[in-house]
């Protein structure tokens, strides 16, 4: 007993003196390693006379954590020494230039847009804005879209159960624009374009959910349609940077009349020409300025719309809508 008494002191002396974390490391395993000291005498315990046994056994597993507890405290202490040498001895130059984070880049519809956004603004159009959260009577009657309209069915969208819906175009933004003017006393002439996110259900390589849309609205005394054609030709020959052959083809929307769909001629990675539509436009259906309060009788208008990503494919030779909302960096970063 007095043996075990004897290692406890001097081995908790050797711990006390012990001034590095690898000179404590071997007083560990000196002392309670596989083949230590107090180890090696928990396995002679077998060899001693059975009255005997239960003392030597408590005395060795008092000593064995009595020194695991040194251990443990002395190894926190070293640490703690060597931390404070640290932060005494190192310095962080704070003037020294900052590691360079990777950049990121505009999104290309995002830049799309802006470029959209930018024309038109030369050409004196105002940006609006409006919700995505619309109600029936903005985004569909006061567009000549009555209720069970036909034309309703190519605009079937997202519906919450208090009637509004996401809205499906951005015409909206033109009726509350137009109701916002008159609220202030103001009448036509206005300029104004209307630009944001829109959702239809569709889904395939050039429809997704969700799209980006522009949509333009001129109201004047004596707009026409001479008018709108020359505003798109030169929208698009400044969004392409080169001139285009241009066709309007008769078509139909419920808040134009006449209306028609704009084509350009697309040259063909073979080198062939094809008229490839670009986007709806159309002189202001009567009943739409009278809905929202606007004499039709003197004032005339013409609308047109886009859809942003298709600008965007086609300036940028990407075939497949999709891939702008996959979110590849491998994808965008040719754009960045």
């Amino acid at each position: 007993m007095s043996d075990i008494e004897s290692l406890i002191q001097q081995s908790l002396a050797d711990i006390a003196a012990a001034t590095s974390p690898d000179l404590l490391e071997s007083l560990r395993v000196a002392l309670l390693g596989k083949s230590g000291t107090v180890t090696a005498q928990l396995k002679a315990l077998g060899t001693l006379p059975p009255d005997q046994r239960k003392a030597a056994g408590e005395a060795i597993n008092r000593a064995r954590d009595t020194l695991g507890a040194a251990l443990a405290t002395r190894k926190a202490e070293l640490d703690a020494a060597a931390l404070d040498v640290r932060l005494a001895t190192e310095s962080i130059d704070v003037t020294l230039p900052g590691r360079n984070a990777a950049r990121g880049g505009i999104h290309p519809v995002s830049s799309t847009l802006a470029r959209i956004v930018d024309i038109f603004a030369r050409l004196g159009y105002e940006l609006s804005d409006g919700p995505e959260i619309e109600d029936d009577w903005h985004n569909f009657e006061a567009l000549n879209f009555p209720p069970h309209h036909p034309a309703r069915a190519m605009h079937d969208t997202f519906y919450f159960e208090d009637g509004r819906l996401l809205r499906t175009h951005t015409s909206g933004v033109q009726v509350r624009y137009m109701q916002d003017l008159l609220a202030r006393g103001g009448q036509p002439p206005l300029r104004m374009i209307a630009a944001g996110k829109v959702y239809r259900s569709d889904s395939d390589q050039t429809h997704t959910p969700m799209f980006h849309q522009v949509e333009g609205l001129l109201v004047d005394e004596h707009a026409n349609f001479a008018d709108l054609k020359g505003t798109l030709a030169e929208f698009v020959r400044a969004f392409f940077e080169r001139d285009f052959a241009m066709r309007f083809r008769p078509s139909y929307f419920p808040f134009t009349e006449p209306s028609a769909e704009v084509d350009i001629a697309w040259q063909q990675p073979d080198g062939s020409m094809r008229w490839l539509e670009v986007l709806g436009c159309g002189m202001v259906h009567p009943s739409v300025l009278r809905n929202i309060g606007i004499d039709p009788e003197r004032y005339t208008g013409f609308a047109f719309g886009l859809g942003v990503e298709r600008f965007a494919m086609l300036r940028h030779g990407v075939d497949d809508l999709r891939s702008f909302f996959d979110n590849d960096v491998r994808f965008l970063r040719q754009f960045a």
